[in-house]
């Protein structure tokens, strides 16, 4: 584990870039842990380690992540959802314990946060969609992450068209959010849905507009037609 772990940081220092680490926290309103690395070039570094070491054992592979994520730079906590994403197809129902771990220790900002719930927990929820109840409990947490988690693992499986009505539960708990990014994960999350349930996500939004924060409601109706944006948008 040491050698691979040390090979990943090797790598990343090598892509040490002073003017990526200056501009990263421009991103972020809290303050996050960063080495200083492009994005692309993380990803690039994710795939050839994996490759290089010939990584395959699950268990393996999650006490790897757990070390990535412990380390607290945003970088490291990408090539974390990476792997644990990369061996979705052997996912069983006791990993959600892990993820949940994950996401309630580790989670500390909306990238990491969104890159790690979008993917492996909505790969999880497509195949274990009973856990979807799990989400609607993130969704009363006082954790600002976990509440966004709610909304953004099921980012995928809507685009999809899927758990349409689980996509309204969630917005309605998380509908009166005072947090900005709590708000705008329910209303990315409504937007995609719009994709392929545009009727149903625009009554929803027409429903609720008089009470829903701006900021939900103008990201749920992004991808809709000027026609319906204006009356979601009068007062």
């Amino acid at each position: 584990m040491k050698e691979i772990l040390l090979k990943v940081r090797e790598e990343l220092e090598k892509k040490f870039d002073e003017k990526t680490k200056a501009g990263s926290q421009h991103f972020f309103k809290e303050k996050v842990k960063v080495i200083g690395v492009k994005s692309s070039d993380v990803q690039r570094i994710s795939k050839e380690v994996f490759k290089f070491f010939k990584l395959n054992e699950k268990a393996h592979i999650f006490d790897l992540c757990e070390k990535l994520w412990q380390s607290g730079y945003l970088e490291e906590s990408f090539i974390a959802c990476n792997w644990s994403y990369n061996v979705h197809n052997e996912f069983l129902p006791a990993d959600f314990d892990i993820f949940e771990k994950w996401i309630k220790k580790y989670i500390d900002n909306w990238a990491s946060c969104d890159t790690f719930c979008n993917h492996t927990i909505g790969e999880f929820i497509e195949m274990y969609p009973e856990y979807i109840s799990k989400l609607k409990e993130y969704a009363k947490s006082d954790n600002r992450w976990v509440r966004r988690a709610a909304a953004v693992s099921l980012i995928v499986p809507a685009k999809k068209g899927k758990f349409l009505n689980d996509v309204f539960e969630i917005a309605d708990i998380l509908l009166l959010d005072k947090d900005d990014l709590v708000q705008k994960g329910y209303g990315w999350l409504l937007k995609v849905a719009s994709q392929l349930n545009q009727k149903a996500v625009f009554e929803y939004v027409v429903k609720n507009k008089a009470v829903m924060p701006r900021t939900a409601l103008r990201y749920a109706i992004e991808k809709m037609p000027p026609d319906l944006k204006s009356i979601a948008m009068a007062k």
